[in-house]
């Protein structure tokens, strides 16, 4: 008889593989990564399954949503993923970034108008700038774009250099850059300086805003117009002529309430749309953090609708950049 050592059954190699280790139970044991671990290339989209209509579900990642921090899930297990410190960026929020889903092109609308072209409604929303408040140092303005459930549909960002901006304040010259999901510039928004030493009723002294889509096309200006009582603005074409009108209200710095600028026909008998600034309480009155509602009709023109949201911006930087606003004091003409 031989002697015969007896030894454990092996297991499967499928079994061993997909053993679990228990984490180490000793006090101070480094956290469970590999030092040496290179993330791959990114894999390919997932398309939307089905029951999701409007877009991709929470955890999903695609090329129409760059922005949106993928969600990593550990199976089988309720332990967070840990890092390898300095490795992996960490995500800014706990929800992702959702952005309205990229619609077909649509015939006669500007190179990334698309989205514009299906709202009838979108809401404007002004990052806070807590430095501002801290230091009085003027920062560049930047906003969310979003439809009515809450999805990104533009980014809009100034840039203007820090003594212009602190320097001028209000009444800077400014370039705003509108960006899509896929991060492409699709409008770019243009304001002059203009003096406001002289007479207001002075054509030289009324504010303007040149709207360019795609950047470097213009299709239209926002002319400021004179006028003892109330904000007044025109929306023209290319070739400056008046297409519309803008009628704010007597006081545009009323404190407890909303600020409604009504969008006018040319002949200004019917109301179109509208432009409100929502208030928000304590931070409408102790920060530059503002929310518009833009409403205009479904069916207008996609450029109409981009001049009527470049009009929300001239009026953003007239009466509502500062508390109290330095146009406090001036009304304008329609």
């Amino acid at each position: 008889m031989s002697d015969i050592v007896p030894t454990a059954p092996k297991k499967p190699a499928d079994e061993t593989e997909n053993q679990i280790t228990s984490p180490d139970p000793r006090p101070g044991a480094p956290p469970e990564y590999s030092s040496s671990f290179v993330p791959g290339p990114p894999g390919l989209a997932i398309p939307p399954p089905a029951g999701y209509p409007g877009g991709l579900p929470m955890g999903y990642y695609g090329p129409h949503h760059p922005r949106t921090f993928p969600l990593y899930m550990q199976t089988g297990s309720i332990r967070p993923i840990q890092y390898q410190p300095g490795k992996y960026p960490a995500p800014q929020s706990s929800a992702p970034v959702v952005w309205m889903p990229m619609p077909t092109p649509v015939p006669h609308c500007p190179p990334g108008l698309e989205c514009l072209a299906q709202l009838d409604n979108i809401h404007v929303l002004q990052h806070f700038e807590p430095l501002e408040m801290i230091t009085g140092f003027e920062t560049n303005n930047r906003y969310d774009i979003k439809n009515n459930t809450g999805q990104m549909v533009y980014f809009v960002t100034e840039d203007t250099d820090d003594y212009t901006r602190n320097a001028y304040r209000t009444l800077r010259p400014f370039v705003l850059r509108v960006t899509d999901c896929m991060g492409r510039e699709v409008m770019t928004m243009q304001r002059p300086f203009r003096c406001t030493c002289c007479c207001f009723c002075c054509p030289s002294a009324r504010q303007e805003l040149e709207v360019q889509c795609p950047p470097g096309v213009t299709i239209g200006f926002v002319a400021e117009h004179w006028n003892l009582c109330r904000a007044v603005y025109s929306l023209q074409n290319e070739k400056k002529e008046d297409m519309m009108g803008v009628l704010g209200p007597c006081s545009t710095y009323g404190c407890g309430s909303d600020s409604v600028f009504e969008i006018l026909s040319l002949d200004g008998v019917s109301i179109i749309g509208s432009i409100t600034r929502k208030w928000n309480g304590v931070l409408s009155a102790m920060s530059d953090a503002d929310h518009f509602e833009i409403h205009f009709p479904l069916d207008l023109d996609v450029t109409m609708k981009a001049m009527i949201f470049g009009a929300c911006f001239l009026i953003d930087f007239m009466y509502f950049e500062s508390s109290p606003p330095q146009h406090s004091n001036i009304h304008h003409h329609w």
